[in-house]
């Protein structure tokens, strides 16, 4: 099938070079000229693991295009995906003008029937918006699909390439039978695609990520009160996630949630709720807690310190929101990461992947180190903000001969606490 994705963010890439990779012939629209050229020349603009290698032999088979021309793409494609960004507006809401302005141009250009896809996470009621500013200026029939993502960085590939699921707002016939045959090659395993009206299947994105924020949040939440009471987290942790109706996953403690998503998508949620006049009560407590999750070890690294961190030499390890991934965004270290500066500390931090977004963002505020053990040299303390692979089994001997100090703030649990503390170390951790 002939596909256009608007937009190469990093929903529209995973989603083209997927498309592409089961034998459709697709063609990525981008404004940004350099980052347009820079994919026509075969290098991958975001880290996402294994896209490479799909991005590079999709390029190479001349199934996977990169262009700045909007009219060639809605010639090209007989499916167009909106793959644009919704950025957080000052209210909380999701800021829909880039989707809108797309669809404002494409109902001057489109000549023949297309299926307009709704592939960013966006407000209940957003189709009824794009099929209104398409239809403005259209001299020709077209139908609007509402197909959220259900991606995980760090493992978008897998979950685009074998989904659990795969959601189809719709109403016109003609749309959905183009929608499932475009992605029955997805399903054969037997996984649901799932058709419903436009309106449940943009609510549908928005609740899962607000239902795994709060559980995530519930867990925190627990957390600090085990530190009140002396109970373990990870005991509670593992009698809790041993029923079935609760599960194992998401039920991990730690320095509060960050990313692309779960902050954008609770907030326009809770927005949302209130342009309807609801008021998401459950969503007011999960955004208070985690703001205040993301500094939950600040406190006491100023214990620690007795109040002064003034001149003292700090090392974090981990500055993405999650493991494999470079995204910085609503990381949790970048907020410690404030707090410490302005205490007056100073800062050497390493991430396998995201210091040159940190850099782009902080400049030489801090420092950057070459490796994981570079970071530890003089510090006065360590400080895990991201649970990457490479920290959990560490050379405690090189560390302790590179630190100051011999104190680790873990902010995801990674270390059995009698280990670590055996080793030499004193270790506090959340809800431990």
């Amino acid at each position: 099938m002939k596909i256009a994705v608007i937009g190469t963010g990093y929903v529209g890439l995973v989603t083209g070079t997927c498309l592409a990779e089961t034998g459709n012939d697709v063609l990525c629209i981008d404004i940004d000229a350099n980052k347009v050229k820079q994919m026509q020349n075969g290098q991958v603009p975001i880290y996402e693991p294994y896209l490479e290698v799909l991005f590079e032999r999709n390029i190479k088979a001349n199934r996977l295009k990169f262009s700045t021309n909007l009219a060639e793409g809605l010639e090209h494609g007989d499916i167009i995906f909106l793959a644009l960004p919704t950025p957080e507006d000052e209210d909380g809401s999701a800021d829909l003008k880039y989707i809108l302005g797309v669809a404002d141009d494409i109902g001057k250009l489109i000549k023949d029937y297309k299926v307009i896809v709704d592939k960013s996470t966006v407000p209940v009621g957003t189709s009824e918006k794009v099929e209104a500013a398409i239809a403005k200026n259209a001299t020709v029939d077209f139908d609007v699909v509402s197909n959220p993502e259900f991606l995980r960085e760090g493992f978008a590939v897998d979950d685009f390439l074998k989904p659990e699921r795969i959601v189809i707002g719709a109403s016109s016939d003609k749309a959905i039978k183009l929608m499932e045959k475009l992605y029955n090659p997805y399903v054969r395993s037997g996984n649901p695609i799932i058709v419903m009206d436009e309106k449940s299947a943009e609510l549908t994105k928005y609740a899962s990520n607000a239902f795994l924020a709060a559980k995530i949040t519930f867990m925190n939440e627990i957390a600090n009160f085990c530190e009140k009471v002396g109970a373990d987290v990870d005991k509670v942790r593992t009698g809790m996630g041993t029923d079935s109706r609760i599960g194992k996953r998401f039920l991990f403690p730690g320095i509060g949630y960050g990313g692309s998503c779960f902050p954008k998508d609770v907030k326009a949620l809770h927005k949302s709720g209130k342009d309807n006049n609801y008021n998401f009560q459950i969503l007011d407590a999960v955004i208070s807690v985690n703001a205040k999750q993301k500094l939950v070890l600040i406190p006491k690294i100023k214990a620690h310190f007795k109040n002064n961190l003034k001149g003292k030499n700090i090392a974090i390890w981990g500055l993405a929101f999650k493991p494999e991934t470079d995204d910085i965004r609503e990381a949790p270290a970048l907020y410690m990461i404030d707090s410490l500066l302005d205490s007056g500390a100073n800062i050497t931090a390493f991430d396998p992947e995201a210091m040159p977004n940190v850099k782009r963002k902080l400049g030489d505020k801090i420092n950057y180190a070459q490796s994981m053990y570079d970071a530890l040299e003089n510090a006065d303390a360590l400080i895990i903000c991201t649970e990457w692979s490479l920290f959990r089994t560490p050379n405690t001997n090189k560390m302790k001969s590179a630190m100051n100090g011999n104190i680790i703030f873990d902010g995801r649990n990674l270390y059995d606490v009698k280990d670590i503390v055996n080793e030499g170390f004193k270790y506090i951790s959340i809800g431990r």
